[in-house]
């Protein structure tokens, strides 16, 4: 009986170490290693005396992938959980006349999971340096990412839309 006592203990630990582990503070989002393969939603280039050059000049891809992509298609709606979103920014050399991508500067994720990610508005945020995934750049996801987005709250938090 009492290895029974101590089994069901042991069980509730793991039980809580698992959801704790899995909670919004805790819960990392992860590098994506087949974003190239998925689909190119739009790119962008911002370039000098734009307000954003600062933090995001450069040559910027979006991508989606499939659970994603059925809401950029429609238009609006709320993306399902499982989503994610991959914005691709490389610095932009602009050289013989043409504009070209440069060293990469950041690879940021959006992934969405409305139970972990209760705090900004159901999506998980990362930047990786340089796309390396052991160069994590969000310190604090609500102050660093959310609070941009939040001015997106009509589009589910999201910039991007599709372009047939």
């Amino acid at each position: 009986m009492q290895r029974l006592i101590y089994a069901i203990f042991a069980l509730a630990a793991i039980v809580a170490l698992v959801a704790v582990s899995q909670s919004p503070g805790t819960k990392q989002v992860p590098y994506q290693d087949t974003f190239r393969s998925w689909t190119h939603v739009k790119t962008l280039v911002i370039r000098p005396g734009h307000p954003l050059y600062d933090g995001f000049g450069g040559i910027h891809h979006v991508y989606a992938n499939n659970k994603a992509l059925g809401v950029l298609k429609a238009g609006s709606g709320k993306f399902p959980d499982g989503s994610v979103l991959v914005f691709d920014l490389f610095e932009a050399s602009d050289k013989d006349n043409a504009i070209g991508e440069g060293k990469r500067k950041v690879t940021a994720v959006m992934v969405k999971n409305s139970k972990y990610y209760t705090e900004t508005g159901g999506w998980g945020f990362e930047a990786f340096e340089g796309g390396d995934r052991t160069k994590r750049v969000v310190k604090d996801p609500v102050k660093d990412c959310y609070t941009c987005h939040t001015g997106q709250a009509h589009r589910d938090y999201v910039f991007s839309q599709w372009r047939p």
